[in-house]
């Protein structure tokens, strides 16, 4: 049975956060400060296994518990009733700290409410998402960032709530030698760009054959040295390409390196090109300037990432933007201008002011 400290305060706490990669890369600097603003009390964050890998250098009261959600004893009313006993038998918590709201966390907060467990669940600003991203009479505001939102948990479970992250690496950088197989170790004077091209929706990538003349314009620097990151056997075709034409020019999409290699070898960056997406989260936990391309979707939505400067956003200033949280809506033109129309020199111009 779980106990409450004396001063009511919760002493292990579940956190629950399933997908996706990007919003789960968003717990990272909330996560990790509320752990060090409260040392006497144990943390479990619960996520999908695939995203277990980001977690480098947690504080010593997190616990990162992976979860295989496809296995057939994690499916259904009867699989998450499974996973709540375990999860139960395992950590005794005596609170939960939901961090996505959706019917698989809901089902799981029933189950605490009902043992008498005190449950705090994430304001997702759905309404508000809505009146900023509908087609007429948009509501043009700032809304409450996603990390100011979980914070907003923890916050209400009577936790200390203080930012106390400043990277996943306590010396600013990665280990040189678990990216040895990809590049030597930076020479004196060479600069360093990452670009990532893709994202899960089409209202979100950059046209490729745009993204590819910044990667020809850059690739003329000797003493610059790209690299691409991607995943999937059509992006991997379309980064290979670009790495055999383009000189000093290196693809990451061929094999997957995991999130340590990669983590550390972002951290090494002088700067990210990325679009909305989970890479431009990754870098930031690592504190390399992303230059990010915004289209269907906005900043305003919340999603911006950590700490990345206002001049690092390309954007067109559009009536219809944003049109989508998500950026997998179709586009109400149908030529997507918000990402067609933004020239390659304006990329090159933000990224050129970091080297």
């Amino acid at each position: 049975m779980a106990h409450k400290s004396a001063d009511n305060h919760p002493r292990r706490v579940l956190v629950t956060r399933f997908s996706a990669l990007g919003d789960v890369a968003m717990t990272i600097p909330v996560l990790y400060s509320v752990a060090l603003c409260n040392p006497a009390t144990q943390f479990i964050f619960v996520t999908r296994s695939s995203m277990t890998g980001m977690f480098v250098n947690p504080p010593a009261n997190l616990t990162v518990k992976g979860i295989d959600l496809n296995a057939p004893e994690s499916k259904g009313i009867f699989g998450l009733n499974r996973l709540y006993r375990q999860l139960r038998d395992e950590y005794d918590f005596d609170a939960v700290a939901d961090l996505h709201d959706v019917l698989r966390t809901q089902v799981l907060d029933l189950r605490a409410r009902l043992g008498g467990i005190r449950v705090a669940r994430i304001n997702k600003g759905r309404s508000h998402k809505r009146r900023l991203t509908r087609q007429t009479n948009k509501v043009m505001l700032p809304l409450t960032s996603q990390r100011a939102r979980y914070r907003e948990v923890f916050f209400r479970l009577g936790l200390v709530v203080e930012s106390r992250f400043n990277s996943l690496y306590p010396d600013g950088r990665g280990p040189e030698n678990l990216f040895a197989d990809i590049t030597p170790p930076k020479s004196q004077g060479e600069k360093w760009i990452g670009i990532a091209p893709f994202a899960k929706h089409k209202g979100k990538i950059y046209p490729i054959a745009l993204m590819e003349k910044v990667v020809e314009h850059f690739s003329r620097m000797p003493h610059v040295k790209i690299f691409l990151f991607g995943g999937g056997k059509e992006e991997a075709e379309v980064l290979g390409a670009w790495a055999a034409r383009y000189p000093r020019t290196i693809s990451l999409a061929s094999k997957r390196h995991g999130f340590a290699v990669e983590l550390s070898l972002l951290s090494h960056l002088d700067v990210m090109v990325s679009m909305d997406s989970a890479n431009m989260h990754l870098a930031s936990l690592v504190r390399t300037p992303v230059v990010s391309v915004w289209g269907a979707t906005h900043p305003y939505c919340g999603f911006k990432g950590w700490r990345q400067d206002d001049n690092d956003l390309v954007q067109l200033s559009m009536t219809c933007r944003p049109c989508s949280v998500f950026g997998d809506k179709p586009c109400h033109r149908g030529d997507y201008h918000c990402l067609a129309g933004i020239a390659p020199q304006i990329i090159i111009d933000k990224v050129t002011a970091h080297l």
